[in-house]
């Protein structure tokens, strides 16, 4: 059975994209998933000289172990000012200074939605760019705008043209991971 790694990249209690990763994981039958919180691994703010002094924060080996034992990821980025959360760009900055890529080569689903009519495109814009120079084999990507108006923890998403762009990446992330 395959594993999935699923989170937000927000440290919002009420994260929105946290929500949205756990519901997109739930849509892919015969897996194994795990949900992860990243407050979970709250470290303090990157810099060479803590590093130096202090080594690498045991969170931030935490979980690269949760990448490296699971076969898939799917990430749900929030978006400040059109970049990835600084909480989610702390963490992945501890975890790139640990041996091998900070996503170990993991096939990827990323996500990302938002209040606001972009649905944090700006964020998926960022790791389109810069996740597979780390590692990441992100296969399939979408973004969900108006999150209040267009998903529902009851039903999904409720705008059909929207529930069908994200079927097909849906498709795209399965058959690349059990084609694996």
């Amino acid at each position: 059975m395959k594993k999935i790694l699923a989170f937000g990249g927000s440290n919002s209690k009420n994260s929105i994209n946290k929500v949205f990763a756990s519901y997109t994981a739930q849509q892919i039958d015969d897996t194994e998933v795990t949900i992860i919180d990243l407050n979970d691994f709250e470290m303090p703010l990157y810099s060479i000289d803590l590093e130096k002094e202090q080594g690498v924060p045991q969170e931030a080996e935490q979980f690269a172990a949760l990448i490296e034992a699971h076969d898939a990821i799917i990430l749900s980025l929030a978006e400040h000012n059109s970049n990835v959360t600084a909480a989610f760009k702390n963490l992945t900055d501890w975890v790139s200074r640990l041996p091998g890529k900070t996503w170990r080569d993991s096939t990827m689903l990323l996500l990302s939605t938002s209040p606001g009519g972009r649905g944090g495109v700006g964020a998926i814009n960022v790791a389109l760019n810069s996740f597979p120079y780390s590692g990441a084999n992100i296969i399939a990507h979408f973004s969900l705008p108006s999150y209040g108006k267009n998903f529902s923890t009851e039903s999904g998403i409720t705008d059909p043209e929207l529930k069908d762009a994200f079927e097909k990446q849906i498709k795209q992330f399965k058959e690349a991971l059990f084609s694996s």
